[in-house]
């Protein structure tokens, strides 16, 4: 059954729609006709497509929630209407099918036991659980094995399995990665955090070595964040993890420092010797004499939510069955708790992106490339780059011919900057593409810093990097023009106001900044779409293994 807009979101797409291409915009073949300059990325429709994307209107555009489904109604609309063309059919929609799943610790009986006697653990303070695999119950009775960091690295010459049987096992875990040492300063990308030191990998890693579970083990240094992050990721809150393709291991979780200490001390071992140990790639696993035992129950359910995608087809013969594609997540955190306000609107995270895009998007269809554009919003990123990695996993597109991934997530809502942030790019030929389009318009690329919290790691285009398309989110400067003080202190405020229900638009923004975040993305992707060859990743990079393949 088609679904009807309700008359208020009607209207405010008709409005939307004026404003982002009033009756004097010229198509493509006209400006074309008329040697008008190259269109440019405008401030008018990227302003309107904001208002509303971070309206009330919309709930906050939470995945499973009613205002998710109507971000998805407008995004079809507005990549119609910016003259996109449908990749799969007459749909500009991808499904992704996500399993919800909320830990039910008060209908379990989990427990953590050591020489045979059950260790006191309260779910939330003292560990947290979740099913890896959505699935509503799992009986478990499994030893523990203490693994280190659960790495397997062979550019390092790196594993902690050592090809032993883990299968049937629950992994116990440090996170981050082997720490650098005077003789390898540089060993794991120093003090830079890798992808294997990432949690979402010692999960994953559990599942390829046949694991039942896998217990992590927390520490703040270790995490960057405090123990009250894992309470409120795990802790009566629905938790949502992709239902098709590869599944996690049944059981999933964290321990606090001084959960693991009691546990390893009454299994007879000692934690501090284990980590001592575990700096060393001659580690061997260390079985614990400790088990997870008892009944794991959640509720679970399964949904469906949506990538959206359309694309500027290619003017060269040749190369226009290549893409460059240009991505943002269109969702946030929705509406919750019942009471004041229950909306995160998610104006800057990310309805920025999200609008930028729709921007980007009628610019670019006003002047193709030689290679074709694709401009795809992804769903479910704040649950865990869910839509990304859907795409990466069946992709509208042949990897093999995508050219490169750029992300916007969290645009400059501030002000005109010297420097635009182009993290990751060095890892790729992007790099050197990067800088220049940003000195071909006057400005640099920000000063690298160390990536001490694995950021690259934590947007949607690492999906895409996992699959060896090179790829890279790009970040606002740093170096504002005109009041660095008022900069300064507009920043601040926001880290005080991100994922909470205070991110919202405000009109006497002024989105200069925001234009120019957009253009130079256009730009270097209009870059990448015309050049001779696709851009390849640097030499021994991890993640252009994949693209070799």
């Amino acid at each position: 059954m088609q679904k009807l807009f309700p008359s208020a979101l009607a209207c405010a797409i008709a409005a939307s729609l004026a404003l982002s291409f009033p009756a004097h915009a010229a198509a493509p073949k006209a400006v074309k006709a008329a040697g008008q300059q190259q269109p440019k990325v405008q401030e008018a429709p990227l302003r309107a497509h904001l208002a509303f994307l971070s309206s009330d209107l919309l709930e906050g555009r939470g995945t499973g929630q009613r205002g998710g489904d109507l971000t998805v109604a407008y995004l079809e609309t507005q990549a119609l209407a910016a003259g996109l063309k449908p990749l799969s059919g007459k749909s500009f929609r991808q499904a992704v099918q996500i399993a919800g799943v909320k830990s039910l610790p008060a209908e379990s009986s989990l427990r953590l036991e050591a020489n045979g006697a059950a260790l006191p653990a309260s779910f939330g303070k003292d560990w947290v659980w979740a099913p890896g695999d959505a699935q509503a119950a799992h009986s478990l009775d499994a030893e523990l094995v203490f693994v280190g960091y659960g790495t397997s690295a062979s550019e390092e010459g790196w594993n902690d399995f050592k090809g032993q049987n883990l299968k049937g096992k629950v992994l116990v875990m440090m996170v981050n990665d082997p720490q650098p040492t005077a003789e390898q300063p540089n060993r794991f990308g120093g003090k830079a955090l890798t992808y294997y030191g990432r949690w979402t990998y010692k999960f994953e890693e559990a599942a390829r070595q046949g694991a039942a579970g896998v217990l992590l083990i927390h520490t703040t240094p270790s995490a960057s964040y405090g123990w009250s992050v894992i309470q409120n990721s795990w802790d009566n809150v629905e938790r949502f993890q992709l239902a098709q393709g590869d599944v996690g291991t049944g059981l999933q979780g964290w321990m606090t420092d001084d959960t693991a200490r009691a546990l390893f001390r009454a299994a007879g071992q000692d934690l501090d010797a284990l980590r001592a140990a575990a700096e060393s790639k001659d580690f061997q696993p260390v079985p614990l004499k400790a088990r997870v035992s008892g009944e794991m129950k959640a509720a679970v359910r399964r949904l469906e939510q949506f990538n959206v995608a359309g694309v500027v087809p290619g003017t060269d013969p040749k190369l226009k069955d290549e893409v460059v594609i240009y991505s943002a997540h269109w969702d946030h955190l929705g509406k919750q708790g019942t009471e004041g306000d229950t909306i995160f609107n998610g104006a800057v995270d990310n309805a920025s992106g999200t609008a930028a895009l729709l921007a980007m998007a009628r610019a670019a269809s006003l002047n193709p490339a030689k290679r074709s554009q694709m401009f795809l919003w992804v769903a479910a990123e704040e649950q865990g780059l869910l839509g990304s990695e859907a795409y990466a996993t069946a992709p509208l597109w042949p990897l093999a011919k995508t050219a490169a991934n750029l992300n916007l997530d969290s645009l400059n809502f501030i002000g005109v900057t010297r420097d635009i942030g182009a993290a990751g790019s060095e890892r790729t030929e992007l790099g050197k593409m990067a800088e220049a389009t940003a000195k071909a318009m006057n400005m640099v690329i920000a000063e690298a810093k160390p990536d001490l919290s694995g950021g690259y790691f934590r947007s949607d285009h690492f999906s895409f990097a996992k699959v060896g398309v090179p790829a890279f989110s790009i970040t606002s400067g740093r170096d504002y023009l005109g009041d660095k003080a008022a900069a300064k202190t507009k920043t601040e405020a926001y880290s005080k106001r991100y994922h909470q229900v205070s991110d919202e638009y405000d009109p006497a923004w002024d989105l200069a900044g925001m234009t120019q975040h957009a253009q130079f993305a256009l730009n270097l992707g209009r870059m990448v779409a015309d050049a001779p060859k696709m851009p390849e990743w640097k030499a021994g990079d991890a993640f252009g293994k994949a693209r070799a393949k």
